[in-house]
This record gives structure tokens, sequence and C-alpha cells, in this order.
């Protein structure tokens, strides 16, 4: 069984660590492959077999999707590869020639193995890259093709709201795919936790990432710019055993993080405090990890204010920070000279698609 997992772009080797972790723990050999054919967000798992024993002691089959779909805190979906396919220069053709030979090569798919005629099916697509047509133009190819083949073995059911069967068709440069989607239309990353909106929220995914490169150890953690809570939620419903803290000078959205926080069921494992980031050493006296998605031009819209934020913000910490902190930003040069000045070293940064953007990373210490 293949899988094509997808990810943000810039943790895909975060993400292949935890599905390795993940296999590992039910015994299946595997492997696995991050950016399979160089495509970004995406890492590609081959798996075998997985049993379990049932309360009767029958031996039954474990379904991978499904346990990958339950466990994973840094995937977005989990896809059930039919076949994959590099179309070369298929960007330089004209729209017909390109999708015909799309259409071809689905039609040549042995797709009745993987959907029952009588099922309902419906074709999700996504496109990247230079091409002269649209998703839309691949999704009605697909589907097409899927339908007239489907029609040699009955009459194909098409439900593109509820449907029982949802087929995944990427272009992505030159490679396509078309594999079976087992999350279903709703992300892995959209939890069903959010009842309260931050207009610049952080995806669930890309706050386990963050976590992931803070590592913490169970000392006391503070996400100091919290928003809506993302991160010390994700934190809370991982168990972490030490003291969270959920630091946010707005009111409106301390009361949406904890309104979250109680949709999570972990309200009581997090400290919620009103207050301003730039005097944080009023509130704590330590922390060992801080870990925040740090305000920035384009969410606030007043750029300008940027470089005094974070080097009043960088001040106060390096007051408390006992081990490390991680932040993500757009404003390359307001917080590395904002580190720089307030003694801190920059241990491993990396870029993070985040918003239709690439941001920075910066773990430091």
């Amino acid at each position: 069984m293949r899988l094509l997992l997808t990810t943000s772009q810039g943790i895909e080797d975060l993400a292949s660590a935890e599905i390795r972790s993940l296999l590992d723990r039910i015994g299946i050999p595997f492997q696995v492959e991050e950016r399979p054919l160089g495509v970004e967000g995406r890492v590609l798992a081959e798996v075998g077999e997985a049993f379990y024993t049932d309360e009767k002691g029958r031996r039954r089959r474990m379904s991978i999707p499904t346990y990958l779909n339950e466990r994973s805190r840094l995937l977005h979906r989990v896809i059930l590869e039919i076949a994959s396919e590099r179309f070369e220069d298929i960007g330089n053709e004209e729209p017909e020639a390109a999708l015909k030979r799309i259409g071809d090569f689905v039609s040549g798919l042995p797709l009745e193995m993987h959907v029952k005629v009588s099922e309902s099916f419906a074709v999700r697509s996504f496109r990247k890259g230079e091409h002269k047509i649209t998703s839309v133009d691949v999704a009605k190819t697909v589907g097409k093709a899927i339908f007239d083949r489907l029609s040699c073995f009955g009459t194909p059911k098409v439900n593109l709201d509820h449907p029982a069967v949802i087929f995944r068709a990427e272009l992505i440069g030159d490679i396509f795919f078309l594999g079976i989607d087992t999350t279903g239309d709703s992300s892995l990353h959209k939890r069903p936790w959010r009842v309260y909106d931050h207009p610049a929220h952080l995806k669930a995914s890309i706050a386990n990432a963050l976590i992931e490169l803070a590592n913490p150890d169970g000392g006391p953690f503070i996400d100091p710019f919290c928003g809506s809570g993302t991160i010390p939620i994700e934190l809370a419903l991982r168990g972490y055993p030490g003291r969270v803290i959920c630091l946010e000078k707005y009111g409106k959205h301390l009361r949406g993080a904890e309104m979250n926080a109680l949709a999570a069921g972990v309200h009581e494992g997090i400290e919620f405090i009103l207050g301003d980031a730039t005097r944080l050493s009023e509130y704590v006296d330590r922390v060992d990890f801080a870990v925040s998605n740090l305000p920035y031009g384009l969410k606030i819209g007043r750029k300008s204010m940027m470089p005094k934020l974070y080097s009043e913000f960088f001040m106060e910490l390096a007051k408390v920070l006992e081990k490390r902190g991680v932040f993500i930003t757009t404003e390359k040069r307001a917080i590395e000279t904002a580190l720089e000045e307030n003694g801190f070293k920059i241990k491993h940064h990396r870029l993070i698609g985040h918003g239709g953007l690439m941001v920075h990373t910066y773990v430091i210490g």
C-alpha cells in the first residue's frame, strides 16, 4: 500500500519522523520518502499489512489510513495512491492536449478495484505550477474518465456534495497524482475544538511542528502571543506534564483561547494570563520554553512597529528564558536584529509555508 501524505511546506522532515514513529508502534514494514518526485508538502509512505486481535480473539486487518488519520498531529491528508505519473512539458501544452494526456492516463487505470459502482464519488483537484489548464479543468477531465471507466461495470453515481468516495487528483508541476482521499473534505489541520477563530490563527499542524522543534521536556512553557491558543492547546493535548502558559494582550482573543481550550478538554491544564509580552518578566520569573507565532506586519497591518515590538519583547524574554525558544514570522530583519541585540543565538532556521507565504522559523537559545 502506498500513501501520499500531505502537510505544510517546510515541515516534511518532522511529518516523516512522526509517521515513522506511528508505524513503528504497530510493528509493520514500511518505507517513508520526503518530497516524493520533488514535490514539497508531501511525504510518501509504502507500508505493509497490519493486524490486530478484536475482543472476541479474532484476527482483523488494521486500516493504516484510519490509524494515521486518527493519530497524526502534523498531517493534513492521508491519500491512498492509485497511480502517479510524470508528464514532461505538460505546462507548455495547449489545454486540449494536456487534458487528453491526463484523461487517457486515468482511463487506463483499474479504478473498479478501488470503488464500487454502487458508491457515489466526486473528484477534488489541486494544481500548482505554470499550466494552461486550471484545477477545475483537471477535476472535470478526471471525473469524466472515472465515470467512463466505471460505466463498463454498471451505472456510476456522482455526488459532488456528499460523496462516499473522494478521488484526489493533483497536478504539481509536471507530476500528476491520483488517489483516494481517506481524510475527507475537511483537512486534519482543522481541529474540531476550534470554536473561536483568531483572524491570524496558526494551523494546528504548524503549531505541532514548532513544538517538535522546541522539544519541551516538561519544564515551564509559554506562548507569549497566544492568540486563540493553538500552540498551548496542542501541547496540552499531548498530556504535557509541565506548566503551560497562554499570554495574550487582548481580552477578546484570550477569552477565545479559553473557549477553544474548554472545547478541547484541556482548560484545566493551561494558565491564561491577560498581559503584554513586552512586559513578560512581570508575569513569569522563568520559563524553559517559549514558542509563538509572532505578530507581523502582514497580519496586523502596521509593519513599521515591528522592530520596536520585537526589540522590547526579546529584551524581556532574555530575562526569563532558560532553554529554547521557537518563533515564526515574516519579519526576518526585525527578528534577527532583536535576537542579536539581546544575546540570543540562532540554533536553527527554516522556511515554512503558512497562509500562502513562506515564513521564517527560528529556534533560539
